[in-house]
């Protein structure tokens, strides 16, 4: 029960962070899409969290954000919440799963989710092509999923990683060691 109302009050805080981190971006839709500052607290809510926490608050955050906001337009926030979800869920799924909880796992886990989600977002805007009324392109694909995230995907490779090596050296969250390397300590 305590490790469920820890989780729950985790998951509402990276909520109200992703809610807020945008800002950060000026709102300006171009640095946002370049930054992805809610995706930062959607991969850590389910590193932290687990995944069913993680995809909730993917799932809720983009919609919630253009309720209260106004942004991202609704059918960005609709691909998004799905990109989001898809990012919370195999990432905590991925990494509870581990053998190991290192380094490697987190950036196995974290890579593959940001895969995932990035071809989850793509399909989805493939389906809303007729609601858009605009084709959904290969090269609007790589360019929305890729080139100009660029920016976004590299400060995830470095933050995220940081953030857990910060919280394992603090005792927060410990990384699983070996046997010979507990041994050792």
């Amino acid at each position: 029960m305590k490790q469920n109302t820890k989780n729950l009050v985790l998951a509402a805080m990276f909520l109200a962070i992703g809610l807020v981190l945008p800002f950060f971006t000026g709102q300006i839709p171009q640095i946002g899409s370049m930054l992805l500052p809610m995706h930062l607290p959607v991969l850590l809510c389910g590193l932290l969290c687990g995944w069913q926490y993680g995809a909730v608050v993917g799932l809720v955050l983009p919609m919630l954000r253009y309720v209260l906001f106004g942004m991202p337009p609704l059918l960005t926030a609709v691909a998004m919440s799905f990109e989001l979800l898809t990012y919370g869920l195999v990432i905590g799924l991925l990494y509870s799963r581990s053998r190991w909880k290192c380094i490697f796992s987190l950036y196995r886990s974290l890579l593959a989710a940001m895969v995932a989600g990035r071809v989850v977002w793509g399909v989805i805007r493939v389906l809303m092509t007729g609601v858009a009324g605009e084709p959904f392109t290969w090269q609007l694909f790589l360019s929305g999923a890729l080139l100009t995230a660029i920016p976004g995907i590299i400060l995830q490779l470095v933050f995220i990683p940081a953030l857990m090596v910060a919280l394992d050296k603090t005792g927060i969250v410990r990384f699983s060691r070996k046997k010979t390397e507990a041994a050792q300590t």
